[in-house]
Formats: structure tokens, sequence, C-alpha cells
């Protein structure tokens, strides 16, 4: 039977000092059904990896466009640790889902370089709402794997690797 190489190694079972970090999620309310089963993930992810869900920051934003300003916001105002941008863009008959795909990318990128903070890239780019549904974890015809399950461990991860350097640690 074959096997997929595709997808990340398992994280470390453990993440000592996870409890102690200040992690954030902004999340877009475009395609609500499929985010919403996205953030549930990543809260999923965030409480196995032993972050204090009670400090976890949330909030929402109209689309994904909106994902890289509200980020740094978010980042700036409340002195994050790591940030988890949740969206989900789903490709149309007309070149928007390109634009909106590629901004709101390279504005998170943008947005971890410049505030030397770890943002993880929650954004779905779907060819058609099959492929989001069965991202999320919740596929019409296959259940698929909700990608949320990952997002959270590695912003603990990412956060505590940056912790341990001085020149991006602002804790």
């Amino acid at each position: 039977m074959f096997t997929s190489v595709k997808g990340p190694a398992p994280a470390p079972s453990s993440f000592p000092g996870a409890e102690h970090l200040r992690i954030g999620i902004v999340h877009a309310r475009w395609n609500k059904e499929v985010v919403d089963e996205l953030v549930k993930g990543t809260l999923e992810s965030l409480k196995k990896a032993g972050a204090d869900i009670e400090r976890v920051l949330i909030q929402s934003v109209p689309g994904s466009w909106e994902l890289p300003v509200a980020t740094q916001h978010m980042i700036k105002r409340h002195r994050l640790d790591a940030i988890i941008s949740i969206g989900c863009v789903i490709k149309g008959s007309t070149m928007h889902f390109e634009y909106i795909c590629d901004n709101c990318l390279k504005g998170l990128m943008r947005v971890s370089l410049d505030e030397q903070v770890p943002v993880i890239l929650g954004v779905l780019t779907a060819l058609n709402e099959d492929q989001a549904l069965e991202r999320a974890g919740i596929g019409r015809t296959k259940p698929g794997h909700n990608h949320g399950l990952e997002w959270g461990s590695a912003a603990v991860e990412m956060a505590l690797m940056a912790r341990k350097d001085p020149a991006l640690s602002h804790s």
C-alpha cells in the first residue's frame, strides 16, 4: 500500500514552557464553515502542545485579505510570542483568487520578518470547495485531515525557539 511522504514529521511530544507563551489566532470569517473547523483544530493542537488555552487571544476579520494587517496589529498590541493566521481562499472563475492568495501570503511573511515573531501560515488555498473541506477535516466524500491540528504545535515550537534566541526575543 502506498503512503504519502507529504506532510510534517511528527512534532516533539512535549514543549516545556509552553504554558507561559502568549499566542494569538487571527482568522477570517470568509468561508466560515471551513475556517471554524481549522480554528477548532488549532486550539486542540495548542492544548496538546501544552499551551494555556485561557491565554490564547482570538480575533476575527472579514476575509483573508485583512489577515496581514490584523496579524501585525495583534502582535504589536499584545506582544505575542507567536500567532496563527487562519483563512481559506477558494478559487472561482476570475483572477481574484490569485491576487488574494499571493498578497495575503506575502503579507504574512513580511509581518513575521518585520516583527520577528513567528507567524504560522494557516491559510488554505483551495481550487474548489471539496479541497477546502477535506483540508479542514470535514470533506463531503472523504473526511480528509484538519490541517489546524499541526498549526498550534508549530506555533508553540517556533515561539519557544524564538525565546531562546536573544536577537528575536521580546518577552
